[in-house]
């Protein structure tokens, strides 16, 4: 006998089942799978934005004890300031120092014995200010340590001889003439030596005879490093010893000497 399928075709079981609900099912499936990603998305994103607020609040915590921090080490960073401060001003000035008795020592050893100076300044800035200084206009274009020297020798030879010694002081560079003049009685006679003046000042002082030349002299040290203009490190100055008619000036225990007979 041929078999027959008493069941009706809608409630049969199998590949030719006719669809009950239609696409409609596909179409809530993929609604309620899209609706789980995105709260799924919205989830991660928030609890992405909680961590980086409570990593903002963990820095903020830390930038505040880091302050606080600072702020009591603060004194000790103005002490290390002032000490770094106090350092290099220190090594400027010690940088700066000029060897003032190494420079007299050899002055004394150099002078000529027909050379005498009746004053003697030494400074280590033109702007350093002193009481009874020479003022040659000279040291006015020599920014470091100068020699002023003003005083008299027997003649103009002799004045060129003191100059030629002067640059075997060690650390002279140049040495400069401002004026060099003879006395006005032999400068008015014939056959006397001319008188070499870039001042045009008069004679006086330590022109005690005719022959003798009133000199101002510029020995500088240009190698040397410059000082500050507030350095008040400078050699003392000789004042001008007093003279009498007709008799050689008197001799300064320090920057002074008489010629030789």
């Amino acid at each position: 006998m041929r078999p027959v399928n008493l069941i009706p075709s809608e409630e049969r079981r199998g590949e030719r089942t006719p669809m009950r609900g239609g696409p409609a099912a596909y179409i809530v499936v993929g609604a309620l799978l899209a609706a789980l990603a995105g709260v799924t998305v919205m989830v991660f994103t928030d609890n992405q934005i909680s961590d980086r607020k409570a990593e903002v609040a963990d820095l903020k915590q830390q930038e505040a004890v880091a302050k606080a921090r600072a702020q009591r080490l603060a004194a000790y960073t103005q002490f290390g300031s002032v000490r770094d401060q106090r350092v290099s001003t220190v090594t400027s000035l010690a940088d700066s120092r000029f060897d003032w008795e190494r420079v007299m020592r050899e002055l004394s050893l150099i002078l000529p014995d027909d050379v005498w100076l009746t004053n003697l300044t030494g400074k280590a800035n033109p702007t350093v200010q002193i009481d009874g200084e020479a003022n040659v206009a000279l040291r006015g274009s020599i920014p470091g340590p100068a020699l002023e020297l003003v005083g008299c020798a027997r003649g103009q030879e002799a004045v060129a001889g003191f100059v030629s010694a002067l640059k075997d002081i060690d650390g002279v560079t140049r040495v400069g003439v401002q004026s060099s003049q003879l006395g006005n009685s032999q400068s008015a006679g014939g056959g006397a030596a001319p008188a070499i003046s870039d001042s045009g000042s008069s004679t006086s002082g330590c022109q005690t005879r005719d022959f003798v030349a009133q000199f101002e002299i510029v020995a500088a040290f240009d190698a040397a490093p410059t000082a500050a203009a507030t350095d008040p490190g400078s050699a003392p100055t000789a004042p001008a010893p007093s003279t009498t008619d007709g008799a050689a000036p008197a001799a300064s225990s320090t920057t002074s000497s008489t010629p030789g007979g």
